[in-house]
């Protein structure tokens, strides 16, 4: 039987179709304090992959974080479908709640053609089956956290994760903004090349801003830490398997005014680049409040 975890994280996916161009999604609480980012852009995938023809598979999104998700509520998702051309095919996404945009979709279809190729050598790190499992924070760790956090951290997700150099995000020191990490779904899937891309995008928005703090030594868990995903580009490649391992490739050429460039290659296990990303968060130390 499929594992609980990842049958959720598929209804989620799947949408309730409400009109043709109208989805209703519901709202997933994995310990966040709002809805996970990853979350509203694979469901806004999902919503615009219900509008276009089955051949036509996405090449690639660009989308903007409005507002932060009430994890309370469901998301309507409503899809424009802006233009059905020859051999592409454009929709737009607006997620919805309390009557409010929280979040805006570009995403871009296209048949499948022949044509030149060429792509990037994946970096060399050991293989996935190399690396220790990753068991996370231990109980001493977890109980320095708030408790939201705490089941966030502790409890079992729909994806694995092998970071090829792991940090300590407790106490991180500083290093060079750049971060490997193998990753894939737990359980087997169905073979729906659309809930693959959909899945992929959801996974895409783990590990990728937080490769922009590593050169200041800060991490996600300290709590003068403030960080939001404001937009995110993706670009799919090769027809892949999020159930097979992934080497999620991430790199940061830029941080600077309260914000974080971050950018990512993702590759199989062959070595063959399925998609690319990129994407810019806000990153904002807290000062300490001063006695007056």
């Amino acid at each position: 039987m499929m594992q609980t975890v990842v049958r959720e994280l598929l209804d989620l996916l799947r949408l309730e179709r409400l009109e043709d161009n109208l989805f209703r999604g519901q709202s997933r609480d994995i310990g966040t304090r709002y809805v996970f980012g990853g979350q509203v852009l694979g469901q806004a995938l999902s919503a615009a992959q219900q509008t276009v023809e089955a051949v036509r598979g996405v090449h690639s999104l660009h989308a903007y974080f409005l507002r932060a998700g009430d994890i309370s509520m469901p998301i309507i998702y409503d899809v424009d479908r802006t233009r059905d051309g020859g051999s592409f095919s454009v929709r737009r996404v607006t997620a919805i709640q309390k009557g409010q945009p929280i979040f805006v979709m570009a995403a871009s279809f296209h048949e499948p053609e022949p044509g030149e190729e060429h792509q990037l050598s994946p970096p060399e790190v050991p293989k996935p089956e190399d690396l220790p499992e990753n068991h996370g924070l231990d109980a001493e760790k977890l109980a320095q956290l708030p408790p939201k956090m705490q089941r966030w951290l502790s409890q079992k997700g729909p994806f694995e994760f092998r970071p090829v150099y792991p940090r300590d995000e407790l106490h991180p020191v500083k290093r060079p903004p750049y971060q490997q990490v193998w990753f894939r779904l737990i359980d087997q899937i169905p073979d729906e090349p659309s809930l693959h891309r959909s899945l992929l995008a959801y996974a895409s928005d783990f590990h990728l801003i937080g490769t922009t703090t590593f050169p200041s030594g800060i991490s996600y868990l300290q709590p003068n830490v403030q960080m939001a995903s404001l937009d995110h580009g993706m670009w799919f490649h090769r027809p892949m398997r999020v159930d097979d391992w992934l080497l999620y490739d991430c790199d940061s050429p830029s941080a600077q005014s309260a914000r974080g460039l971050a950018r990512g290659m993702i590759y199989d296990v062959r070595g063959r680049l399925v998609a690319s990303t990129a994407q810019e968060g806000l990153i904002r130390v807290i000062p300490p409040a001063t006695k007056g």
